[in-house]
């Protein structure tokens, strides 16, 4: 009978492309990777990895083998998910990834809820942007993340996957006071030509999602700050240094140098929770939905 953690080493490494990557998201050194991977060929009298300059490449045997093999674990998933229905308890480890902004804003209440309602289950925290969450989530590498889309910059969801969404989150216009444009009540993306903006860098979703919004108004905003960390953009609005989009969950308090003004139309992104759809009957899934649920039916908004 084949081993499962060997099987488990070969699709990761068919699935992350080397062996290194595959130890990392394993928890292996690489060495004992190569090593499982070497035992599984002996049980199977068949060579599965060969020498490609610097690196290793499956066989296609090795590849017919890492397809079964997922198909394999997608049932060992479904059995654990069976026997941990039938107790009815949420037990067990459950792996959660969230962006950072509901990392700060969402999530503190979310584990604290975990831990009193379910002090059996084993919860732990993984900060993580969206797009890797769901490939995370997707690969089984995370058991649930809380991702987001905005309006105009959806984020695409694999068919292997189920989500819910669990809160609305509005941005505001956060500008220095000494800037005449804080005295609006409100601000169009007209009112906003020739700013000089702040942004997460490009290729990230917060990135696509401010030049939408300006570019159907005929507006191409100037980025020039390129900052990851909203808490870091607002030192630097501080200071009197350019115009930053930001949502209001966990913001934080705005000095008293900064103002925050509503845009209109107001830019909206939904939160959601994504798990596996294979997975919905566990009762760790089900238990915390009901939490983040109950959070976030809380939670104001920074003012």
């Amino acid at each position: 009978m084949l081993d499962l953690g060997r099987l488990r080493a070969l699709h990761a490494v068919a699935t992350y492309g080397t062996v290194g990557e595959a130890a990392e998201v394993l928890g292996y050194t690489p060495s004992a990777v190569s090593q499982q991977i070497a035992k599984l060929e002996r049980e199977t009298r068949t060579t599965l990895l060969e020498r490609r300059g610097r690196g290793v490449a499956l066989t296609d045997a090795a590849l017919l083998l890492a397809d079964t093999a997922g198909q394999v674990l997608k049932l060992v998933e479904e059995a654990e998910v069976a026997l941990e229905e039938q107790r009815g308890a949420a037990i067990g480890r459950l792996c959660i990834g969230s962006f950072a902004t509901a990392a700060r804003g969402l999530l503190p209440d979310v584990l604290a809820g975990l831990i009193e309602q379910h002090p059996a289950l084993d919860v732990r925290l993984t900060e993580i942007d969206p797009p890797e969450a769901i490939e995370a989530v997707a690969r089984g590498e995370l058991d649930m993340a809380i991702v987001h889309d905005w309006q105009n910059t959806p984020l695409p969801l694999p068919e292997s996957l189920s989500r819910v969404a669990v809160y609305d989150d509005v941005a505001e216009v956060l500008i220095p006071v000494s800037n005449p444009l804080s005295r609006k009540e409100f601000l169009e993306p007209a009112d906003l030509a020739g700013q000089r903006w702040m942004s997460q860098p490009e290729g990230s979703i917060c990135f696509d999602w401010l030049v939408r919004t300006f570019r159907p108004a005929g507006v191409e905003p100037e980025l020039a700050y390129r900052i990851s960390e909203y808490r870091t953009q607002i030192a630097l609005l501080d200071k009197g240094i350019g115009v930053a989009l930001i949502p209001k969950l966990g913001r934080g308090e705005v000095p008293a140098t900064v103002k925050a003004v509503p845009m209109r139309p107001a830019p909206t992104r939904t939160l959601y929770a994504v798990w596996r759809t294979q997975a919905s009957r566990r009762p760790a899934i089900t238990a915390a939905l009901d939490v983040i649920e109950q959070v976030a039916a809380t939670v104001r908004p920074a003012e």
